[in-house]
């Protein structure tokens, strides 16, 4: 590899400026940056490989672990919210009715987890190693998508027990999932980058999610909100994905949709989503210094 320095600019893999094919530019902004990210992409697999092998290593059912979670906590808001409390579930089995609302719940619990603190955990190849720091909390993210699709697997083997078909308003059912991706990487990057600078964030993001799922219609739905009280509720926008979930899945056997409640969840996400990612990348070229 050749490397050579010129007016403060460090080129790698070329012999001059205008034949350099990677340009490290202290204290400025890369005018390439997205080009570099999806260059990057191959950094991105590895990462999501490694977070995998380093999940489930050195147990002893490995990734049935992602199959233990939600079946347990389905067992137990069955048994707390359904059978003692006694919500209503629309008409529909209790433990459909919670394992739908569990899959984007949990998805946006583990990867805003984890992409929390992906920074901090990457420290040493910061540091150390170039490359679109945005790659590292979106690789969390998208870990948190696998054991997803490991839950939904579980959710249609349920739907079959109880013989139960989903309408044709499944099709819809990617826009949410989308609308929780974005939730979980917009959120995970103002995380990020707080927990650079205040490892409290460590702390106080698992005390958080503790307290949100009971906060959220997991074990209940939205249909015992007051209607005074709903837009309001909305503000919560894991309120309006999980409304959503359980309107594209099951169909016609639930309550009606609540748009205007969607339309402020999805207005929420939007904003944390553009916002971080402005907020990421005005801060990231600070990350090696401080980390």
């Amino acid at each position: 590899m050749n490397l050579k320095a010129k007016g403060g600019l460090i080129i790698l893999d070329g012999r001059n400026l205008d034949n350099a094919d990677l340009v490290i530019q202290a204290g400025r902004k890369d005018p390439h940056y997205w080009k570099n990210l999806w260059k990057s992409r191959e950094i991105f697999y590895f990462l999501v490989w490694r977070d995998i092998l380093g999940r489930y290593k050195q147990t002893t059912i490995g990734i049935i672990w992602s199959l233990v979670r939600p079946v347990v906590t389905v067992i137990a808001f069955t048994i707390v919210f359904g059978k003692l409390a006694k919500f209503p579930s629309d008409g529909i089995p209790y433990p459909v009715f919670v394992l739908i609302a569990l899959m984007p719940w949990q998805f946006f619990a583990n990867s805003l987890n984890d992409s929390s603190m992906s920074l901090v955990t990457n420290a040493q190849l910061i540091s150390k190693v170039y490359l679109p720091r945005l790659a590292i909390p979106f690789s969390a993210v998208f870990l948190g998508l696998i054991d997803f699709l490991i839950t939904f697997a579980i959710l249609i083997a349920l739907m079959l027990w109880y013989g139960l078909m989903p309408g044709w308003d499944i099709i819809f059912t990617p826009i949410f999932i989308l609308m929780t991706f974005a939730a979980s990487f917009g959120t995970g990057l103002w995380i990020a980058v707080f927990n650079v600078k205040y490892r409290d964030f460590g702390h106080i993001v698992p005390l958080a999610l503790q307290v949100g799922i009971y906060i959220s219609p997991v074990g209940f739905g939205t249909s015992i909100v007051p209607e005074k009280w709903r837009l309001l509720y909305s503000l919560n926008p894991m309120v309006g994905i999980i409304d959503g979930f359980r309107y594209t899945i099951i169909g016609g056997n639930t309550t009606t949709m609540y748009w205007p409640g969607l339309a402020v969840s999805l207005f929420i996400i939007t904003a944390i989503l553009v916002s971080g990612i402005w907020y990421f990348r005005k801060t990231e070229r600070t990350f090696a210094d401080i980390i």
